[in-house]
């Protein structure tokens, strides 16, 4: 039925002039945006002093030379000597690897930078004293980075390692300063400043990642397709079924629609609206496929797998907000935007890594969903699609959420149902 009736006689003014209608908008309105600059902003503002344990691998693959008229190995001197450095509030976790170890651990993303003593410091360190050298070469460390945890998470790895590196450069100096003398012969200018600083970095890449990565990113940014699908297709989902269910009238232009009343109970609906969430999931989630994979030609690799995460993934959050919709009704939306999305951005760890965020984020970390997809996704993209990479902490975390968004839903509208609080007053009837 098509309603265009003329409106009632009362003024906008009338209705302005009226603080009850000012006072739960402004308050609500107020809140949420006082609440979404402190989430926002809180995590972002100073990620170095927040600072915690982020993991960067330490690496000694010297294996040592005469320097000195001794045998020495530079390379164990410098990695002792970074472990030992003070690190009062344990912003780094220095993890002393092997070669192969911190290899694998930057491919499945347990590492996001290395630092290591290349192969023959030592005797380049020592040809530093030879005399008449025109051009001395300068030996190097290596900082290795890894895109693939994102570009702040890798930088700040490369940063942290690349001050170590500068820092163990001028303390070995400073024990060398004599090395010209005791090798004998005049050295030249160019070499005894190399003495006293004579360590270059050289940065390079320890994981590569596609070129079509966006710097580490489409990872992040293809979760949040995933979330956004799940949360405003169950928006819409649920209004939709309340339009056509006779429970809420469609407007459109100054055409109002209501419908005839469809009776069902609230358990009846809510398994409407979950089944449309999970079915509907594998649309919007093969048209984020096509829109990023094929059309902008996202790098992706396991596309079956990836198609079957995005699926799952979306369908979860889905049902997530279709239980908070069946529980608590309008204010639902609210609840749900704050959990899908506002309390679970910057807690992600995607953007700025979960070891530069306060304690607060890292605690919703340990729960909110973008941190678990954007760990499965980044582990399907980027790192092989390898369980450890974070890949089998996702599955299992969308399997818990599946499971207690059911639970709580259905247990919401069934207890609703059996105290006869129906959406339609009986008065109605």
């Amino acid at each position: 039925m098509t309603s265009n009736q003329s409106g009632a006689g009362v003024s906008a003014w009338q209705v302005l002039r009226n603080p009850k209608v000012w006072a739960l908008p402004t308050i609500i309105v107020g809140a949420v945006a006082l609440l979404l600059s402190l989430l926002y902003m809180g995590g972002i503002v100073n990620p170095r002093a927040d600072l915690h344990r982020l993991p960067i691998g330490l690496v000694n693959s010297d294996q040592g030379a005469q320097l000195g008229g001794q045998q020495e190995n530079l390379g164990a001197r410098i990695t002792a000597g970074v472990l030992a450095a003070p690190d009062p509030n344990q912003q780094v976790s220095w993890r002393p690897l092997d070669k192969a170890a911190a290899t694998d651990q930057l491919a499945s993303g347990k590492l996001y930078g290395v630092l290591e003593a290349p192969a023959g410091l030592t005797a380049a360190v020592a040809a530093l004293g030879a005399a008449a050298q025109p051009e001395p070469a300068r030996p190097s460390m290596l900082v290795l980075t890894n895109p693939g945890v994102g570009s702040l998470a890798s930088s700040l790895a490369s940063s942290i390692s690349q001050e170590a590196a500068h820092q163990a450069s001028l303390q070995l100096g400073a024990s060398l300063s004599a090395l010209p003398a005791a090798q004998g012969g005049a050295a030249t200018n160019a070499a005894r400043l190399l003495v006293a600083d004579p360590l270059a970095v050289v940065v390079q890449v320890g994981h590569p990642i596609g070129p079509h990565s966006g710097l580490g990113l489409t990872a992040f940014y293809y979760t949040l397709l995933l979330v956004l699908c799940g949360f405003l297709g169950a928006n819409i989902i649920s209004n939709g079924v309340d339009v056509s269910l006779g429970y809420a009238a469609s407007e459109l232009g100054p055409l109002r629609t209501q419908l005839p009343l469809v009776r069902i109970s609230r358990t009846g609906t809510l398994a409407v609206t979950s089944v449309m969430s999970a079915v509907l999931a594998m649309v919007t989630s093969s048209l984020v496929m096509l829109a990023t994979v094929v059309i902008l030609d996202m790098d992706a690799s396991h596309l079956p797998l990836l198609w079957v995460f995005s699926v799952c993934a979306s369908a979860a959050v889905g049902l997530g907000v279709q239980a908070l919709l069946a529980a608590f009704g309008g204010i639902g939306q609210l609840i749900a935007m704050f959990i899908f999305i506002a309390l679970s951005l910057p807690s992600s760890g995607a953007t700025i890594p979960l070891q530069a965020l306060p304690t607060f984020y890292r605690g919703l970390a340990v729960f909110e969903p973008m941190r678990q997809l954007s760990d499965g996704v980044r582990s399907i993209l980027y790192f092989g699609a390898q369980a450890d990479a974070g890949l089998a902490r996702a599955w299992v975390m969308i399997a818990i959420a599946t499971v207690a968004a059911l639970v709580f839903g259905f247990a919401m509208t069934t207890y609703y149902d059996r105290r006869g609080l129906h959406r339609v007053h009986p008065e109605s009837s």
